[in-house]
């Protein structure tokens, strides 16, 4: 699992949230003026803009049922929350009024066309979050307020009680309105639940309580105008509904601030807002939060020293924003009082400026604390050094400022009101936990600092990074390279793992791809398995990239000229081994599982076909126990549908009519080989994950791995490439370990760990011990053996770890050796070098 478990964070911050009221009270703001920096009111002599012409109000009736009657002293809320600061950190509750045991409502005037998140929780001493059919902590539900309304809900448990009863659910697709085109990624929410659509626009909420409840369809841009409507669930039965969303017409908006005296010079002033573009993630990331700095929108300054941004806004679009030196709860605005900002605006119909003033980027009496951190000399140029705090948990890391000479600053100044002691500590390009500083790795606690009344100027050094040691360049053999004819793959695959903070450092990665010579990147997108029964698939926001991401970075790679082939996956809550064990496999399941695959495939072919990728790569390890015989990982039956080959080449056809692009199967080599499916011959190609023994030895020479790769291309691979007549790309992953060339990462108890298993961001396992010229002495090796081999049409390294370098035990040659092997080899493979 990427991020902590939900019900234990949400405990966590309850106990952080129930003290703010009271550290609120006691703040007073005392003007400072340290490390040169002026006092923290607004600059003048700047006209302060007037405030705001109020936004009309309505009244919603919030009414809700109940599984149960209250405890004695509980009382139950509606809790507004708020996404820009963090779910858990600036809500406002509201106590309800109880019509009877089961049943409580209350009204609040709201603003006319905003969109409003809440939830319900019961509290005596600590607030208890109510939870959705599934046991899961509910994010959040909507209510578009439109003008006087009733909000009717039903709560399913709570994070003491789990549901327990009858079900129904609601489908239903989402199309434009005015072309009745599908809309993928709008998020769709009832009852305590949420899902994204996927590329046909389809959605399923399931397992929903009987009874009434407020359905909304939101686009995460803004891009269509949200829709509302009721929708009434029955017990064991399907409610079907119809979406028809309107798109918005983009205005421009521009923001002015004048902005606090203190402000740190040349420090970025970024945008927080709600929408994806304005950094919110939708996701539930480090420490509660959901937005990312490096996603948000910088401000540029005027010669009057106030700070402005241009933006194309969906009109009639609720955005919550705020300014930031930091994400939305570090370093965000605050007020004199010490509270949290939080603004709105509903984007008018025509073009329009915002003239803001931040009061203060202080909260409480604490004077700011300014780090201030020399790198090592080995820190790669184009790195940005970050910073992580770790107030109740470890939150997402936040860019420092730089000097220059490898010397970083970061000036705290919010929200200290609400810490005492609290740790920190320093990593590359927002990577804490995988590219940190050598003296807080993971697993070890961070540097320690506390809130003080007078300055504090914290100066550090990073002896060294993680992953990162002073090392030489391996030594390259010259050798005559074949060139191969056109369309040869030459390329990178990366990582089969996404974190919403990548995406800054992707135009870096793709630069690094192309400098190796390669004319193929392969991204490896993924939906999740959220439950196993009934089966949900979908894409999940904050842990799957989802169509905006995927677009931005497929038309990244095509400018540098790299042809680009989607290879998407599976992210699985346990191993996927455990998941297929733990399944099912029933004739209804199955049912489901084949339909959601092709939603998940479609949604690919789809993406693929609007942006330009040049290949669509289909299959993996993980789809073995679905394809026809398929079988567990200890070999029991899968009980897969016995027309399986039908299935799969019906849904086949059905991807080839959303894509015309060509189609490859990802076929696992050695395991699978054996057992391919007849179905690969409707294909286009064969993309096989070769992760073969090529010696016992653990000093094996580059010859002798040589003779073991040609032996197994031309017993194995060669007659069943010539019996297909297909083109084959050869897939490759080793990690950088001693040992890697027999192609098995021993586990202890007598079998063999995946070779994922040392991919990043796990826990760096003590078994293993680093080894970067046995990963390029290998590479040399099936290169060397690609070589003589002309029927081979392609080579492509799997496991790119793209945000930043590590020298580290994973498959990832980024900054490695082995990434000098493929910089020799591409460009003569590709011609380009003679």
């Amino acid at each position: 699992m990427k991020n902590q478990p939900a019900n234990h964070l949400i405990f966590r911050l309850a106990v952080l949230t129930s003290l703010i009221a009271l550290l609120l009270n006691s703040c007073t703001l005392s003007p400072i003026d340290i490390f040169g920096i002026l006092p923290a009111t607004p600059t003048l002599p700047f006209i302060i803009p007037p405030t705001a012409t109020p936004q009309p109000h309505a009244e919603v009736t919030f009414e809700v049922s109940l599984p149960a009657p209250l405890l004695p002293g509980e009382t139950l809320f509606l809790s507004l929350v708020d996404e820009v600061t963090g779910l858990a950190l600036n809500a406002v509750n509201y106590p309800m009024q109880g019509r009877d045991a089961l049943h409580y409502s209350l009204a609040r005037p709201l603003p006319v066309n905003s969109v409003v998140k809440y939830r319900y929780l019961r509290e005596t001493t600590l607030p208890i979050f109510e939870h959705n059919s599934a046991d899961q902590a509910v994010r959040y539900r909507m209510v578009y307020v439109t003008g006087p309304l009733a909000a009717q809900d039903v709560v399913a448990g709570w994070n003491d009680s789990p549901f327990s009863g009858q079900t129904g659910r609601i489908v239903g697709q989402v199309v434009n309105a005015a072309d009745g085109t599908p809309i993928p990624d709008i998020l769709v929410a009832a009852g305590g639940l949420q899902t994204l659509t996927d590329s046909s626009g389809n959605f399923s909420l399931e397992d929903l309580l009987p009874g009434t409840h407020n359905l909304v369809a939101y686009a995460l841009d803004g891009m269509y105008q949200t829709f509302q409507q009721g929708a009434v669930v029955a017990e064991g039965k399907p409610t079907p509904v119809k979406v028809t969303l309107t798109p918005a017409a983009l205005v421009n908006v521009v923001f002015t601030v004048i902005v606090p005296r203190n402000t740190v010079p040349t420090a970025p002033i970024r945008l927080a807002g709600n929408l994806y573009q304005l950094g919110n993630t939708f996701g539930d990331l480090e420490g509660g939060l959901s937005t990312v700095a490096t996603r948000m929108p910088v401000l540029a300054p005027l010669p009057d020293g106030r700070f402005t941004l241009s933006l194309m806004l969906p009109a009639g679009a609720d955005i919550r924003y705020k300014y930031s030196l930091g994400d939305g709860f570090w370093n965000a605005e605050h007020r004199q009082n010490g509270e949290f900002v939080v603004r709105q605006l509903i984007v008018p119909p025509a073009s329009a400026i915002v003239e803001d003033v931040v009061e203060t980027w202080q909260a409480g009496p604490s004077a700011p604390i300014l780090f201030d951190v020399s790198a090592p000399v080995n820190t790669p140029v184009t790195d940005v050094v970050s910073i992580q705090f770790n107030p109740y948990g470890w939150t997402v890391p936040i860019p420092m400022w730089p000097l220059g000479d490898n010397r970083w600053v970061y000036m705290l100044f919010s929200p200290l009101n609400m810490l005492g002691s609290f740790e920190y500590r320093y990593c590359r390009n927002d990577q804490c936990g995988s590219a940190d500083d050598l003296a807080t790795p993971p697993g070890r606690r961070g540097r320690l600092v506390a809130t003080s009344l007078t300055a504090q100027n914290l100066q550090d050094t990073v002896n060294g990074w993680t992953w990162l040691p002073a090392s030489t360049p391996g030594t390259l053999v010259g050798l005559q390279v074949a060139p191969r004819a056109a369309g040869f793959w030459a390329g990178i695959e990366l990582q089969a793992y996404y974190d919403p903070s990548w995406q800054a450092f992707m135009p870096q990665a793709f630069q690094n791809i192309q400098a190796i010579g390669s004319n193929w990147v392969v991204l490896t997108p993924t939906w999740t398995y959220s439950r196993l029964f009934p089966l949900v698939f979908t894409p999940v926001a904050g842990n799957d990239p989802l169509t905006a991401d995927t677009q931005e970075t497929i038309s990244r790679a095509r400018a540098l000229n790299l042809n680009v082939g989607l290879f998407p996956s599976a992210n699985f809550p346990i191993s996927a081994d455990e998941w297929w064990a733990a399944s099912p496999r029933d004739a209804g399941w199955w049912d489901a599982w084949f339909a959601r695959y092709q939603a998940f495939a479609v949604y690919y072919a789809d993406l693929a076909a609007k942006s330009g990728a040049g290949s669509l790569i289909l299959g993996g390890e993980w789809l073995a126990p679905a394809l026809p015989g398929g079988r567990l990982a200890n070999g029991v039956n899968s009980n897969v549908p016995a027309d399986a080959d039908a299935r799969w080449r019906n849904l086949l056809a059905e991807v080839r009519n959303h894509y015309g692009g060509s189609i490859y199967w990802a076929l696992p080599y050695p395991a699978g080989f054996q057992t391919a499916p007849d179905f690969i011959k409707e294909l286009d190609g064969i993309y096989l994950l070769w992760y073969a023994p090529l010696s016992i030895s653990a000093v094996a020479s580059v010859e002798e791995m040589q003779v073991q790769a040609g032996q197994l291309l031309d017993r194995d691979i060669l007659p069943f490439q010539s019996a297909l007549q297909k083109p084959l790309v050869l897939a490759v992953a080793y990690p950088s370990v001693s040992g890697a060339a027999s192609a098995c990462l021993p586990d202890g108890r007598g079998g063999c760990l995946p070779w994922t298993a040392l991919s990043q961001p796990a826990p760096d396992n003590p078994a293993f011990n680093v080894d970067m010229k046995s990963q390029a002495d290998i590479y040399q090796a099936l290169l060397n053996a690609v070589n003589s081999r002309a029927w081979i049409a392609g080579f492509i390294s799997r496991g790119y770890y793209p945000p930043t370098l590590l020298q580290d035990k994973s498959a990832s040659i980024h900054g490695k050796q082995a990434a000098d092997i493929l910089w020799y080899w591409y460009p003569r493979l590709l011609g380009n070098v003679k």
